[in-house]
C-alpha cells in the first residue's frame, strides 16, 4: 500500500471540497441549525407552557403513549423535564445521524462525480497508484471528515444541551451511554453507508447534482425512525441504536465492495 500516494490523493480531495462554496455551506449550515439552532428553541418551552399551555398538547399525547422502556427512563421528571430528555436525548438521535450521512454523501458526491464532470478524473486514473489505493484515498476523503463533524458536532450538541437541560433538571444529561454509542458506532456506518451508496451511484451519474441527489434517498430510513419515535412505535434504546449501527456497519461493506469492483480504471476511462 502506497500511503504517500493515499495522502496526497486525501489532501487534493479535502482541498478541492474545501475551495468548492456548494459543498462548505451545507457541511456548516446545517450542523449549525441541527445541533444549535434547534436545541436552543428548548429554552422558550417553559414560558410556553405558561403562556399557552394548549400549544404543548402534542407532547402531552406523545408522552403518554410512548413506551414502556422510555416511560420508565423518564419516570420522576417533571413535564418539562420529561420533555427536555424526550426531545434532546432521543428525538435528535436520528436527526443527529444525518450530518454524517450528508457530510460523506456531499464530498463523496463531488470527489467521484464532481471530478468526472470537471474532466479532472481522468489525469487521475492515470497516476501510479493500484485501483484499490486510489479508491480507498478517496473514500477516506469523504469518511474522515463526516466521521469528524461528527465527533466534533457531538461535542458542540452536548455542551448546548447540557445549557438547556441543567436550569430544567438540576443535572447535566450529556454525555450518556446512548449518544456515545449512536457517535462512536453508528454515525461511523451511517457515514460509510452513505458514502458507499453514493459510490455506485456516481459510477453512473453524469455529474455531481445527479449523484448527491440519488444517494440522499439514503436519509429515507432515518425519517422513519424519527417518525416511528414520534408515533411512540419504538424509540431509541442502547439496544437499538447498537443493533441499528451493526446493520448498517453489514450494509456499508456490502455496498463499497460493490463500488471498489465498478471503480476500474479501464470502466472509468471509457465513460470519461
Amino acid at each position: 500500500m502506497n500511503w504517500q500516494a493515499l495522502r496526497a490523493i486525501i489532501y487534493k480531495d479535502l482541498k478541492v471540497v474545501v475551495q468548492n462554496k456548494g459543498v462548505v455551506i451545507p457541511i456548516i449550515v446545517v450542523p449549525a441549525i441541527f445541533l444549535v439552532l434547534l436545541p436552543l428553541m428548548l429554552l422558550f418551552v417553559p414560558q410556553l407552557a405558561q403562556t399557552d399551555p394548549s400549544a404543548l398538547n402534542d407532547f402531552t399525547t406523545m408522552l403518554a403513549t410512548m413506551p414502556a422502556g422510555l416511560a420508565e427512563a423518564l419516570a420522576g421528571y417533571s413535564f418539562e423535564g420529561q420533555l427536555t430528555i424526550l426531545v434532546l436525548v432521543y428525538f435528535f438521535a436520528p436527526l443527529f445521524l444525518i450530518l454524517p450521512l450528508m457530510v460523506s454523501s456531499v464530498i463523496a458526491a463531488d470527489s467521484f462525480a464532481g471530478e468526472k464532470e470537471r474532466k479532472t478524473l481522468e489525469a487521475l486514473l492515470y497516476s501510479p497508484t493500484t485501483d484499490n489505493e486510489l479508491f480507498i484515498a478517496k473514500v477516506l476523503a469523504a469518511w474522515l471528515p463526516a466521521v469528524a463533524v461528527a465527533v466534533g458536532g457531538f461535542v458542540v450538541y452536548g455542551l448546548v444541551g447540557n445549557l438547556v437541560a441543567r436550569p430544567v433538571l438540576g443535572e447535566l444529561i450529556f454525555p450518556n451511554l446512548l449518544w456515545l454509542v449512536l457517535v462512536f458506532w453508528v454515525a461511523p456506518a451511517v457515514a460509510g453507508l452513505s458514502l458507499g451508496v453514493t459510490v455506485v451511484v456516481s459510477a453512473r451519474a453524469q455529474g455531481f447534482q445527479d449523484a448527491y441527489q440519488i444517494g440522499a434517498l439514503i436519509v429515507l430510513p432515518l425519517i422513519a425512525l424519527m417518525i416511528g419515535q414520534a408515533t411512540g412505535l419504538m424509540y431509541f434504546s442502547v439496544a437499538l441504536v447498537f443493533g441499528l449501527g451493526l446493520v448498517s456497519w453489514l450494509l456499508a461493506a456490502l455496498v463499497l465492495w460493490i463500488g471498489a469492483r465498478l471503480f476500474q480504471r479501464q470502466s472509468l476511462v471509457t465513460r470519461l
